[in-house]
């Protein structure tokens, strides 16, 4: 069975940073491999795309470029904001406000967003909202460990909060058309 839209995917991997002699930040093995459902819009669309058409025991070996993956650093997302909006009962928590320490935070529009503290002042705290991958290239090599067609529930499951049985049904949660939109779920 070959890798394709609303099968169920196990595979195995090495992620490194610029190359493939680059740090290597991630590895799954067999014992706690990567699984997903394809075309479910949770990985990125070029790693998809780059997987497609391959069946258990391919294996593979490949780069995506900044652009493809995180994309470049943007430094508009290098922000200061002012300390008080950290006060929980009127006291900030220094352990949460640490430098390097991640913090999950919201925009004006409820997006989720995680930024990472770069200094801390009396006043003020620069945050980095860029994803902690942003500007660098990311090498994959591994293997396709199994292939098949996924359930209805791992499907449902795979969209996330965005999508319900009666979504689906209805033709909502983004219409199946994976585009990033809704969940794209292959409803």
């Amino acid at each position: 069975m070959k890798i394709e839209r609303n099968r169920f995917v196990a595979l195995t991997y090495q992620l490194r940073l610029n190359g493939a002699d680059g740090e290597m930040i991630e590895e799954t093995g067999t014992e706690n491999p990567l699984e997903f459902v394809f075309g479910s819009g949770r990985m990125l669309e070029m790693f998809e795309q780059k997987l497609e058409g391959m069946g258990a025991g391919d294996a593979f070996n490949f780069e995506l470029k900044a652009d493809e993956a995180y994309g470049d650093v943007n430094e508009d997302a290098v922000v200061e904001l002012p300390k008080n909006i950290f006060e929980v009962n009127g006291a900030v928590d220094d352990e949460l406000l640490s430098v390097g320490n991640t913090v999950p935070m919201q925009d004006a529009q409820g997006n989720r967003l995680n930024g990472i503290v770069l200094e801390v002042s009396d006043e003020i705290v620069k945050m980095d909202f860029n994803h902690p991958l942003a500007g660098d290239d990311l090498h994959f090599s591994g293997s396709v460990i199994s292939v098949r067609e996924a359930s209805e529930d791992e499907i449902l499951d795979s969209c996330g909060s965005g999508c319900d049985s009666d979504g689906c049904s209805s033709g909502g949660c983004g219409s199946g058309s994976g585009s990033g939109s809704g969940c794209g779920c292959g409803c």
